[in-house]
């Protein structure tokens, strides 16, 4: 009786674990009729969805899930589970009482009797909150990840873009350089160049003058006539080397110039004239001025000259004749503009005078180099090369800014841009004709300063010659030491670059301070920062440049003592 009640104890027992293990196992279990049908669930799976077993039984498992779960499973699994007789680790959603989801995972197996129908469906049911919330971490992970590599691409993609454009802005720049660097290399060169040759030519001019002023004074003869024409044909030949000489100087930055307030419309109109000429009959001349023009401030004479600099190379683009416009108007360059340009200008208003033919035009390489002294694409002998070089030195020097378009078969324009005057008070361009010159001389005391030898011969020989008392020095010691031992000196004529440490302009400050009331008056063939600052004389300097003639020198001291 005893093992008896112990068996049945025993039986019992193990009836309640198995009980148990069904009911509260970690996992969902129930089983279903063929037709889905729940006939028995345990409390683990009840519990997660909210609801008491008694009110899962008797409904369709799929009917516990959310649409979209029961219809997969309508189509999918349940066929599946008809054909195989089992199915695995399916994700789906049930829906609890309060209509929210429950991830989970089911598995489902038939057990079937021995003839083969279908008993029951075994339902086992895993939560799968953690491991679909683990999945959506993940996913958003994994997205995260590819928005961050998207991104890196995007950023390697700019910072490729961006180094390439700062290589080719370093390339433009170190380019900008060299140009700018070769310009002022040949700049120096030829600005001395033209130094030491105005002084043999200032000599050269003189001694020719000096014979044909000798030889007018003798009788007339073929000998007379002959040495006349040798002195015109020397002189024609040494003052077409001067003009070389002058636009060498322009190119380089070194001439003097005298910048004045000037209307570019009244000075393109004046020149018309003087531009048809030069021109021919076979191009026509249209100016075109534009309204309110701005005044600027610039050397009119040299003005004038680069445009017919600029007239005459249009000219010779247009050998089948054509047609020149010279245009005037208001411009800006703005910020944006002048950060491209190799050379450096300032942004602000400029005056734009633009010279446009419709002739040949010129390639990109031509353009390159149109600018560098001696440069030409016309046939040997018949251009300098120095033209345009002479255009760019004087707009430069002014403060200006030059750009020229250009394409082959289409024509060039010039585009000069001039800075605009702001103090409107400055003394206008003068509009009378200039008084003729005075050649006569006068009793005074001269002190003339010049370094070279037959330079200071020639200029002390015409002084003396017009009547006036003549002192000379080498240098500006031996100068000042003349000016202590004499008393009565009323000009010193001084050449601005001179040696030993003292140029002219500190020699004429030293004897200003000493002799008040001494007029000064400079001569120079290449000027630099002693009375030319920016390329503009200092107010109140006179200046004669060389070479010069007899009759230059004559005048102007004579203008100077009469100032």
């Amino acid at each position: 009786m005893s093992e008896d009640g112990s068996s049945v104890s025993g039986e019992r027992e193990a009836a309640d674990d198995l009980e148990d293990l069904f009911e509260f196992a970690p996992c969902g279990y129930l089983s279903a009729q063929p037709d889905s049908r729940i006939v028995r669930v345990n409390s683990t799976l009840a519990k997660w969805l909210g609801r008491e077993p008694r009110e899962l039984v008797g409904r369709r498992f799929p009917d516990l899930l959310n649409i979209a779960g029961k219809i997969y499973y309508e189509t999918h699994f349940a066929p599946l589970l008809r054909m195989q007789g089992a199915f695995h680790e399916v994700a789906l959603d049930l829906v609890r009482a309060d209509g929210s989801l429950l991830p989970v995972l089911v598995n489902a197996v038939e057990r079937q009797d021995a003839n083969g129908s279908v008993r029951f469906i075994r339902i086992t049911v895993f939560n799968a909150s953690d491991r679909r919330r683990y999945e959506q971490e993940l996913l958003e992970a994994r997205r995260t990840a590819e928005d961050a590599s998207a991104e890196l691409r995007k950023l390697n993609a700019d910072l490729e873009m961006r180094v390439a454009a700062a290589v080719e802005e370093r390339m433009k720049a170190e380019e900008a350089l060299r140009q700018a660097q070769k310009m002022e290399a040949i700049g120096q060169l030829t600005g001395g160049v033209a130094h030491d040759f105005n002084n043999l030519l200032t000599v050269i001019l003189g001694g020719l003058d000096t014979i044909r002023r000798q030889v007018s004074t003798l009788p007339g003869s073929p000998t007379t006539e002959r040495i006349e024409r040798s002195i015109r044909m020397a002189s024609h030949g040494a003052e077409r080397a001067a003009t070389l000489t002058a636009r060498l100087l322009a190119f380089a930055r070194r001439q003097p110039l005298e910048p004045k307030p000037i209307d570019a419309g009244r000075l393109v109109t004046n020149l018309a004239d003087l531009l048809q000429r030069t021109l021919g009959e076979t191009i026509a001349l249209e100016t075109v001025t534009g309204g309110g023009l701005w005044r600027a401030q610039a050397d009119p004479g040299e003005l004038e000259n680069a445009l017919v600099n600029l007239a005459v190379n249009a000219r010779d683009a247009m050998p089948g004749g054509g047609r020149l416009t010279i245009e005037t108007g208001n411009a800006h360059l703005d910020e944006s503009y002048v950060a491209q340009v190799a050379e450096p200008v300032a942004a602000g208003q400029y005056v734009l005078i633009a010279v446009s033919d419709t002739g040949t035009g010129m390639c990109a390489a031509t353009l390159a180099q149109v600018f560098e002294p001696f440069f030409t694409t016309k046939d040997v002998g018949k251009g300098t090369g120095l033209g345009l070089s002479q255009v760019y030195g004087f707009v430069r020097q002014s403060g200006g800014h030059i750009r020229i378009y250009s394409e082959v078969g289409e024509g060039t324009s010039v585009k000069i841009y001039l800075p605009r005057l702001l103090n409107e008070g400055l003394v206008p361009e003068s509009e009378t004709a200039a008084a003729a010159a005075v050649t006569h001389g006068g009793t005074e005391t001269i002190l003339v300063v010049e370094d070279h030898d037959d330079l200071r011969s020639f200029s002390t020989g015409i002084l003396r010659e017009l009547g006036y008392r003549v002192l000379e020095a080498a240098n500006g010691r031996r100068a000042l030491e003349a000016l202590q031992a004499a008393h009565d000196v009323d000009l010193l004529f001084t050449d601005v670059v001179l040696p030993e440490g003292m140029d002219g302009r500190r020699l004429a400050d030293e004897a200003l301070r000493r002799r008040p009331g001494i007029k000064v008056l400079f001569t120079t063939g290449y000027t630099r920062n002693a009375i030319v600052h920016n390329g503009r004389l200092d107010p109140g300097v006179n200046l004669i440049g060389k070479p010069f003639s007899f009759e230059n020198l004559a005048a102007k001291v004579r203008e100077v003592l009469d100032s």
